[in-house]
């Protein structure tokens, strides 16, 4: 399936305890979750009560996640992400994180624009 540029594909929250997060969430919403492996610990795709489709994460702060802040992280999907981040400096933005693989092909940055927001440019 190919990313539609400039629409979001993924949100998650990155938080120090993410279990107890996890379980908020789903006891307000309805959620109910699935664990991913990761490097000795889990982390956690929130699945919607109506259909069971995964919609969102939620991560523990650690690894590449330690310097994330508790936010909502919205990932962007954008065509070439190091025009983007040339962009992002040169329009008073700041790189939070360096560049990240994500899977065969995928890769992301999070930034910061100049008001403060957090989100992440994906490019696929």
């Amino acid at each position: 399936m190919e990313a539609k540029i400039g629409h979001y594909n993924w949100i998650d929250l990155t938080v120090t305890d993410a279990e107890s997060i996890r379980d908020f969430y789903k006891e307000i919403i309805g959620y109910s979750h699935t664990d991913i492996e990761m490097s000795g610990y889990k982390d956690y795709c929130l699945n919607s009560p109506s259909d069971d489709k995964t919609i969102a994460g939620i991560c523990h702060r650690k690894s590449a996640n330690s310097n994330l802040p508790p936010v909502w992280l919205v990932y962007f999907n954008v065509n070439n992400l190091n025009s983007s981040i040339d962009k992002v400096i040169r329009l008073g933005g700041k790189l939070i994180s360096e560049i990240i693989s994500y899977g065969p092909s995928g890769k992301y940055v999070i930034i910061q624009d100049p008001a403060g927001a957090y989100c992440a440019l994906y490019q696929n």
